[in-house]
């Protein structure tokens, strides 16, 4: 299967790069280029891989979402939110104390039925509305099923309730399960409000007020909730006056907006009536209380009655049905609640909206919720391309996740109800998959980068054996090299797309142009790297031909960090070879290194020009690249950022046989006098070569010494150098193990090195 890959990939390679003739309109044969240029973000390949995971990931949470399976732990977040902000952990701008003064609850408890037993009769019943109402309370509810008359006391409990404007009661819907239960007779329709919650069908759990409903009950018809009536009446003591359309209620100036079926969390909810979210308040501050008992026996404040809105109902568990609400999980809550007190919720709430302008818990509509889904999925993409690093990933996420919670819960305060849970899965899994992603074609681009550097080795034995037969070649086979001029500023390369501005370099191997790209945005400065090959026979050429094709795909990857430059083409034009390269404005590090700055550099210097150097080698070697000619004239100080950028990786130089100023050794070898190691004069580099090469950078910074003046030591071969330099042990040690002789006792890695360096100081 390998083979098969190499075969299919070096097929590609052919076919993209080898240039095809074409007759011109003279009869001439002309060269057209075939090149491979990748100049837009999208050909680098990170903006639709984050559009296409972003977009993936909201589909697959939308489609989660759709089959409910995310609800339960969306709502259970939402019922954590709640508490927190009802339980006093967290205070949300709601006039708290207000709404305690409106309330009184009137409890019937356990302690109150012992006394009056159950049912309560009609004339206990009577009697308790005769106490409340001497003292002048603004509306009475009477959360107590009257449908049946309880003797004795009927007929004046009858009375009494049809002479008072003032007396809310209740009735109960049909269900599956229990038949309606039908209001007081003697109350006309407009003072019944029914009784019925909604619970929520997964956990039981009461989060939302049904204000109003249609029944198809003979006896309990009404429309209207009992907390709603309740409120309702109250505000209109006041003079406030209530309106209703299909889309939503108004009282006063306060909209009450309709809750959907995929509204917050929901998903196909049945939302069918008039529903709002519960906005509940912690039982201590929900309203005043006193018992049954404490009324009969005169031992109430009247300024707890007059004028507020008193609710009637059972606290007694033996009694009533209670509800689970989203206090359930309160460690210092009973794990149900009365209704008596859900009413109160519910009454509370929307009288606080209407006099106090509280607000009402709103929620973003569902295209809104999943542009934050898709947001957050384009975030968690963005970070996991960027840092292409697990562990920094985790950091990174377990960050912007607890941001995003924050903010959630900041947006809570103010009554908005953003859905965590999806967002947060979207960032994880989206981080997560480009992760995976990137990942792989990290590997796969490190087994084709393998392949690649030993096609490259391959093709540099080659070129060793045809260079050495140069002469032998010219004689028999007549060829000679063929001249070309030097291109001067103002030519123009690649069918007049790139513009030289001027010649940087010129040698043996080649010229280096600093061009202007006229077809990109802008025309921006580009690199353009011509290299000649040393003969032109179709052999040479073949396989100078493969050398530059596979250096160009190493290229091509080694440009994904940030301290090497990109590739952005690379192409034949009449037998010359060209890259192009990204511009990097700034000074070579010659420039900070003695002779030139007439003093040696500090120990502080040298340790960051390593760490910095190291960590770009790191990278290189990780893909098994050896750059072979690291120097101070290859390494770039950027104007932009500050950061040392690795130039000039020379393995196509190779196409000219090596100068005596760059070699030792008459064999094809790259690398300059001084800074290369044995090995690589030998012609057989290892990644260590490299490293060799910093540290005789470094060496030159200590002590102003050029590395070809150092003497060696005549009996390990080994560079002598500490008597020019003031340096600490540790560095000096750490030096001294990077220029060893022989490759076997050098670091094996550059981060064998950044190691050791991390420890000086510690």
């Amino acid at each position: 299967m390998i083979r098969l890959l190499e075969k299919f990939r070096t097929a590609l390679v052919k076919n993209r790069q080898n240039s095809k003739l074409e007759e011109t309109s003279s009869g001439e044969a002309s060269l057209t280029p075939r090149c491979n240029i990748r100049d837009t973000a999208f050909n680098k390949g990170w903006l639709p891989t984050i559009l296409i995971a972003s977009v993936g990931v909201t589909v697959f949470i939308a489609g989660i979402r759709d089959l409910r399976w995310l609800q339960p732990w969306e709502l259970r977040v939402y019922d954590q939110m709640l508490r927190q902000i009802a339980s006093g952990s967290a205070s949300r701008s709601r006039p708290e104390k207000a709404s305690v003064r409106r309330i009184l609850l009137v409890t019937i408890t356990e302690a109150d039925i012992k006394r009056q037993k159950w049912p309560l009769s009609d004339a206990t019943i009577n009697q308790l509305l005769d106490k409340l109402e001497s003292y002048k309370p603004r509306i009475i509810g009477l959360n107590i099923y009257r449908d049946l008359p309880v003797e004795p006391g009927y007929k004046l409990l009858a009375n009494h309730l049809s002479r008072q404007n003032n007396i809310i009661a209740v009735c109960g819907f049909s269900s599956p399960e229990n038949p309606e239960i039908p209001p007081p007779p003697s109350l006309s329709e407009d003072k019944i409000g029914f009784s019925d919650f909604v619970p929520d069908e997964n956990d039981h759990i009461v989060r939302r007020s049904l204000l109003f409903a249609q029944s198809d009950d003979k006896k309990c018809h009404t429309n209207v909730s009992f907390a709603a009536l309740l409120a309702i009446n109250y505000l209109q003591k006041q003079g406030i006056k209530t309106s209703f359309t299909k889309e939503e209620i108004q009282i006063g100036k306060t909209l009450f907006p309709i809750l959907k079926s995929n509204s917050g969390s929901y998903e196909h909810l049945d939302a069918a009536g008039y529903q709002i979210m519960l906005n509940y308040r912690h039982l201590h501050r929900l309203a005043d209380k006193v018992t049954l008992t404490e009324v009969l026996n005169n031992q109430v404040n009247p300024n707890l009655i007059k004028d507020r809105l008193v609710i009637i109902g059972t606290t007694a568990t033996s009694i009533d049905k209670d509800f689970y609400t989203p206090y359930s999980a309160l460690p210092n809550q009973p794990s149900r609640m009365p209704p008596v007190y859900i009413h109160a919720q519910i009454a509370s709430q929307i009288m606080s909206a209407v006099l106090d302008g509280e607000p009402l818990i709103w929620y973003l509509p569902e295209w809104g919720e999943y542009v934050c889904i898709w947001c957050a999925s384009l975030v968690g993409a963005a970070v996991a391309w960027h840092l292409r690093h697990p562990l920094g990933l985790v950091v990174v996420g377990v960050i912007i996740l607890s941001s995003l919670g924050g903010f959630c819960y900041l947006l809570f305060l103010q009554a908005g109800w953003m859905p965590v849970i999806p967002q947060a899965l979207a960032l994880v899994i989206s981080g997560v998959s480009v992760m995976a992603y990137t990942t792989y074609q990290t590997q796969q681009k490190s087994k084709l980068i393998i392949l690649e550097v030993e096609k490259q080795e391959e093709a540099i034995a080659q070129l060793n054996v045809l260079l050495k037969e140069t002469e032998i070649q010219d004689q028999h086979l007549h060829t000679s090299t063929t001249i070309i001029p030097e291109k001067r500023t103002g030519d123009l390369l690649l069918s007049g797309r790139y513009k030289i501005i001027k010649v940087l370099t010129s040698g043996g191997f080649g010229r280096i142009y600093l061009a202007e790209d006229t077809q990109r945005p802008g025309n921006p400065n580009c690199i353009v790297k011509q290299l000649m090959p040393a003969r032109r026979d179709s052999r040479f050429m073949e396989v100078a031909r493969r050398l530059f094709n596979t250096e160009a795909e190493i290229l091509e990857v080694l440009g994904e960090h940030h301290q090497i430059p990109k590739l952005l083409a690379y192409f034949e034009e009449n037998q010359e070879f060209y890259l192009v390269e990204q511009y990097i404005p700034g000074h070579t590090l010659s420039e900070e290194l003695p002779p030139v700055i007439r003093r040696v550099q500090k120990e502080s210097f040298v340790i960051e020009m390593l760490k910095e150097v190291l960590d770009i080698l790191a990278f290189v070697h990780q893909h098994r690249v050896i750059h072979r000619d690291i120097k101070p004239s290859n390494l770039i100080r950027s104007k932009i950022d500050n950061r040392l950028v690795l130039i000039d990786f020379g393995a196509v130089k190779l196409m000219q046989p090596p100068s005596s100023e760059e070699t030792e050794l008459a064999t094809v070898a790259i690398g300059t006098r001084g800074y290369a190691p044995p090995e690589q004069f030998a012609g057989h580099p290892r990644l260590n070569s490299d490293i060799y090469a910093l540290g005789m950078i470094a060496i030159q910074a200590l002590t102003g010494v050029p590395p070809q003046e150092l003497p060696p030591d005549l009996e390990t071969g080994n560079v002598r150098w500490r008597q020019w330099a003031k340096v600490s042990d540790e560095l000096a040690t750490i030096l001294d193990k990077m220029v060893r002789y022989h490759f076997s006792d050098r670091y094996q890695s550059a981060n064998a090195v950044l190691e050791d360096l991390k420890r000086i100081g510690e």
